[in-house]
């Protein structure tokens, strides 16, 4: 941003190089492309992703379907030694039971199932199967959709923004190299006449 200041207060002095004022393009182009170009990518990003996320939970929703599962035993945890008590993980081992339930297909299908809270034998509880009667996740809903679209479309626009500061980065450091380069070059043309009294006769 000081390039983009210091090409307009420098834009009619003659100290001002052709790399100042590259180098203060390069900033002011990075800049619109952050504030405007990044924002698009975002936006476009986010779209997409919901689109697709919109028609993975569709296809979910038909793939999977709900059931009434019974509980017919509890599965004890057995934790070792060095288990936490406090660990999620054991939540759901607690909740952990052995029911039966009714596929789509009619036929009586057991297994293991996690209750999401303690239950007795015989209680019922709702679970996912998908068309074989196995036991699946429930499918996407539309609000972890968006979400899910909202955050890569975040993303999206994170990723754009961070690549167009890096090309500015590295321009400006290409910048810089030929800057060096030429006042070496410049130092070396005048460097053995500096200070010697008529050097410029």
């Amino acid at each position: 941003m000081r390039s983009i200041v210091g090409l307009w207060r420098w834009r009619r002095n003659p100290l001002c190089r052709s790399s100042d004022r590259h180098e203060a393009l390069a900033s002011l182009c990075a800049a619109l492309l952050i504030l405007f170009g990044a924002p698009l990518v975002g936006l476009t990003g986010g779209v997409l992703a919901h689109e697709e996320m919109l028609g993975a939970a569709r296809e979910q929703r038909s793939e999977r379907h709900p059931a009434r599962a019974t509980v017919q035993q509890l599965v004890v945890p057995r934790p070792g030694l060095d288990a936490d008590p406090d660990d999620a993980d054991g939540d759901v081992a607690r909740h952990r039971v052995v029911a039966y339930w009714t596929g789509r297909d009619g036929a009586v299908h057991t297994g293991v199932a996690d209750a999401g809270r303690p239950l007795r034998p015989g209680e019922r509880f709702r679970i996912w199967t998908d068309e074989r009667g196995r036991i699946t996740g429930p499918p996407l809903s539309e609000a972890t959709a968006s979400s899910q679209a909202l955050l890569a479309g975040l993303v999206s626009a994170a990723v754009a923004a961070a690549l167009v500061e890096t090309v500015r980065r590295l321009t400006v450091r290409q910048l810089l190299r030929r800057r060096y380069a030429e006042w070496d070059a410049e130092w070396d043309r005048i460097g053995p006449d500096w200070g010697r009294t008529g050097s410029s006769n």
